[in-house]
């Protein structure tokens, strides 16, 4: 078995708790160059909708995409598409990375998109 490092580790127990909710999930994950994040449905097998700081219409409008306006920009289009699908209310499971900087900037900006959770 591997040994877990503890981001993984609390993403786990957040994605166990949203499993017995049996909610569409709002998923973020971040690295230093990107922001990723998906909207997957209730049996976490599929991916209802996805944004990135990789897509050329969220790039043509940030310079970077590790840092806040990228994230927000994410967060916005993530709603949109969303909303598109038929999705308004998700759980926000932030993979274990604490709710701060980006992270937030991403859950703030999709709430404003008009996603709830």
């Amino acid at each position: 078995m591997m040994h877990d490092n503890g981001r993984v580790r609390r993403a786990r127990k957040t994605r166990a708790k949203i499993a017995q909710l049996c909610a569409v999930r709002l998923t973020v994950h971040r690295t230093n160059q990107h922001v990723y994040a998906q909207i997957i449905d209730a049996t976490g097998s599929k991916v209802l909708a996805s944004a990135s700081t990789l897509e050329p219409e969220v790039r043509k409008d940030i310079a970077n995409g590790g840092n806040i306006k990228a994230a927000t920009a994410v967060g916005k289009r993530i709603a949109e598409k969303a909303i598109k699908a038929g999705v308004e209310t998700v759980a926000f499971d932030r993979s274990g990375f604490r709710y701060h900087g980006r992270i937030k900037a991403l859950a703030d900006a999709a709430r404003e998109g008009g996603l709830k959770f």
